[in-house]
């Protein structure tokens, strides 16, 4: 009987099945692994693309049935293709729900970004600020000082008002932070933000160093609302490293941390988010008959995106309303109201015309007395005696 024949290479040596699959395996890897790299690297070029061409490549929808990466894991329950619903957030949230908030990163719920209420800028900023992040507000010049601190305290409204209302803000700073820009008023508070005076906790540092312990400590509590870091200048203590201690402590107790930056350089931090501010004119009071002319209107802020994972540079103006809580968007404001003066051209309320029985005219009312000289008794003014009308002496 024959035996069977054995196969040969093409050198004419011996060929073994078992070494061509495994030569075979370590090949298709290699490609593999190149291919990543390859992938990577495109990638890299895409994105420096895009930025040339002002285009948003990070901001990505996560496609249906797809599973995130990195994404925060729950004990009970994981995200994997065959799993795509699993409760991430301790709630079920579905695949067309998440997004993506940056390439290669975690996948985020809607609820996960604090929404200001202005369509233009949430959007910029894909749904609005991290709740459980560091934020960076800066004010370039001492004068911006009062701006950023209501644009702080409206975005503590904003928290109050989607999250447990009573809960404490700390606000931290040094004595020269207190002494340049002082504090906020209490009446003004409750007026316009909606936040009890005893709400707000105020913490006075004698050194920088002190004001980043108390803030890395109050950060990681979940019984306070938000933790506010007003710091002036640009300390060289105010790095990379204590900013990255901040935005990990408040990831890790789910709390927003904001940092007030007080005329103070634009320098690398670890925020993902950060806002320039500076106070924006005030439009007139609007009434039934219009504008009222020489009026203040609501308070608004000037805001420009400095930097942001997902969004690209861009300025808006934002006013605070402080009866319904949030902001809007100036220009949307303008343009809601002139499509509301177009769809009602007739005015709210008719003007007064001549009827039968006319209201008898009304007689003289004198608010004060004649003007004349003085009655006797009455001391003139100062402004009135002759004194302060003759020129001073020298000497």
């Amino acid at each position: 009987m024959t035996p069977p024949m054995t196969p040969l290479d093409s050198s004419g040596a011996l060929w073994n099945p078992r070494e061509h699959n495994r030569n075979d395996c370590e090949w298709k890897l290699t490609v593999m692994a190149t291919s990543a790299v390859a992938r990577e690297t495109v990638f890299a070029l895409r994105r420096q693309i895009a930025k040339i061409e002002r285009t948003l490549p990070e901001r990505l929808q996560a496609p249906a049935g797809a599973a995130p990466v990195d994404a925060p894991r729950n004990p009970t329950s994981d995200v994997t293709p065959q799993n795509p619903t699993a409760d991430v957030t301790h709630k079920n949230i579905t695949p067309g729900d998440l997004t993506i908030v940056r390439r290669g990163l975690a996948v985020a719920p809607p609820d996960a970004f604090l929404r200001t209420g202005a369509e233009g800028l949430d959007t910029a900023l894909s749904g609005g600020l991290p709740k459980a992040a560091l934020s960076e507000i800066h004010g370039a010049a001492t004068r911006d000082a009062g701006a950023v601190a209501g644009f702080a305290l409206s975005l503590v409204s904003l928290i109050l008002k989607q999250g447990p209302p009573r809960l404490p803000v700390l606000w931290i700073g040094t004595a020269e932070v207190f002494r340049e820009a002082g504090f906020p008023y209490a009446r003004g508070l409750l007026g316009l933000f909606g936040i009890e005076p005893e709400q707000l906790l105020f913490s006075e540092a004698p050194r920088l160093l002190d004001a980043l312990w108390t803030a890395e400590e109050a950060a990681r509590m979940t019984a306070l609302a938000a933790v506010i870091l007003e710091v002036r200048g640009s300390p060289q203590r105010l790095d990379l490293t204590a900013t990255r201690r901040l935005h990990a402590r408040a990831q890790s107790a789910g709390r927003p941390v904001f940092l007030l930056r007080q005329a103070g350089e634009p320098e690398p931090t670890a925020a993902p988010v950060r806002l320039v501010l500076s106070a924006a004119p005030s439009a007139p009071r609007k009434t039934i008959a219009g504008p009222l002319a020489g009026s203040m209107g609501r308070p608004a802020f000037t805001v420009s995106i400095g930097k942001s994972r997902t969004a690209l540079p861009g300025q808006f103006t934002l006013e605070w309303n402080p009866d319904e809580r949030n902001f809007e968007e100036r220009r949307a404001r303008e343009g809601r109201a002139r499509q509301e003066r177009a769809a009602n051209p007739v005015a709210v309320v008719s003007a007064s015309r001549r009827g039968k029985d006319p209201a008898p005219a009304s007689g003289a009312v004198l608010a004060f007395a004649a003007v004349g000289s003085p009655a006797a008794g009455d001391q003139p003014s100062p402004g009135e005696r002759a004194a302060h009308h003759r020129p001073r002496r020298a000497g």
